[in-house]
């Protein structure tokens, strides 16, 4: 069916833009994603296939997707190594399916794709089956291929994505993992219910904070308009936030055409310390307390070289900010829990660098929607 004009601008909800319209579906999404898995919060009870699986019997876990699906796993890998207690191995979903890995019936294997269909994760996927693990599927399409092959799905709920670059299907992916790793974590005793309970409470308050976010958008504009000028930029943080440093690269990437590279913080002093001169734009997330002395170090070395330092940091941290040219202050929630609220400002500094640049923010160049087909 062909759309007119009318009818996509009826579907993007009065927004210029389906990528916009999506991060301002956001808070609305992890209320729906949350709703679909949980029960009940204060007693930690389960909908669906996270109630059904015997996470208790798992020793490790396998996490295999492809783009921002995978940085998704990233903070997945993160949140579930610290509170279930065992070992998580992430991997491009390309580059597993030519690999040797080993996988047997001790692992559980979560393979996340936003369409059901990406080819690289599919193929990897069927691997994995076939080596014994057990297929815990996130995806956002009931049915898919994925789905239906998968032992087990989880829906995560977000409602079909039109934009290419993905924003709230991301969201809604984490938001899940989250919930895995709180009833891994529940189901291995390395957690009591009362513990699993907060960090449900603490996901339950996230769509207020989000709205919060998203009233102040405006306000990102003059960062923007600013990177829009910019040729390179760089995305650093430690852990958690590297995780989400690495999304908030990418989208700037998809979006603008601007070359973004993430780096580890620490990391970033073996070499590419080297391309920082004056005006490079770097862009640091430090939204972990127990993170905030590192952190206050690379951002003066950044800041000697001349870089333009913009500060991702929760309410409480004053160290970094006050150290940055710009600061992107968030509302106070669990550490783990920040990259559901760090990663939005992320997702509409690119969007408005985009329409800085007069970009079609939609439909990048030489992108899909769903890379189905696997090389």
């Amino acid at each position: 069916m062909t759309m007119t004009k009318e009818t996509m601008a009826a579907d993007k909800g009065g927004y210029p833009h389906f990528m916009l319209k999506e991060i301002m579906e956001q808070p609305a999404v992890v209320e729906r994603t949350l709703a679909a898995a949980v029960a009940s919060v204060e007693e930690v009870q389960w909908h669906g296939d996270l109630a059904r699986l015997d996470l208790a019997k798992y020793e490790k876990a396998l996490v295999v997707a492809c783009g921002t699906a995978y940085h998704a796993g990233l903070v997945g890998k993160h949140f579930i190594e610290k509170t279930a207690r065992i070992p998580v191995q992430a991997e491009l979903a390309a580059e597993f399916r030519y690999a040797d890995p080993f996988v047997d019936e001790d692992t559980l294997v979560l393979v996340i794709s936003q369409s059901g269909e990406t080819g690289d994760t599919l193929a990897a996927m069927r691997k994995a089956k076939e080596q014994g693990g057990t297929i815990l599927a996130i995806t956002n399409v009931p049915g898919s291929t994925i789905a239906r092959e998968a032992h087990y799905v989880v829906n995560t709920v977000a409602g079909k994505e039109v934009a290419i670059a993905s924003t709230k299907a991301y969201l809604a992916q984490i938001v899940t993992l989250y919930l895995t790793g709180v009833q891994l974590a529940t189901a291995k005793g390395r957690i009591t219910p009362q513990e699993g309970a907060g960090y449900l409470r603490a996901l339950a308050g996230m769509p207020r904070m989000l709205a919060d976010i998203l009233a102040m958008r405006e306000g990102y504009r003059s960062v923007a308009e600013r990177l829009a000028k910019s040729a390179h930029a760089f995305y650093l943080g430690r852990g958690l936030d590297a995780a989400v440093a690495m999304e908030g690269s990418l989208k700037l990437k998809e979006t603008t055409y601007i070359h973004a590279e993430a780096y580890s913080a620490g990391e970033f002093r073996h070499g590419p310390m080297a391309l920082i001169e004056e005006g490079v734009p770097a862009i640091v997330l430090a939204t972990q307390p127990e993170l905030a002395q590192p952190n206050k170090a690379i951002v003066e070395e950044l800041k000697s070289r001349g870089a333009w330092v913009i500060a991702v940091t929760m309410a409480g941290e004053e160290s970094v900010p006050s150290l940055c040219d710009d600061a992107i202050v968030l509302p106070k929630t669990l550490p783990e829990l920040a990259p559901v609220l760090a990663v939005v400002p992320l997702q509409l500094i690119a969007y408005y660098t985009a329409c800085a640049k007069g970009l079609a923010v939609d439909t990048p160049r030489n992108l899909v929607k769903s890379v189905k087909d696997a090389h």
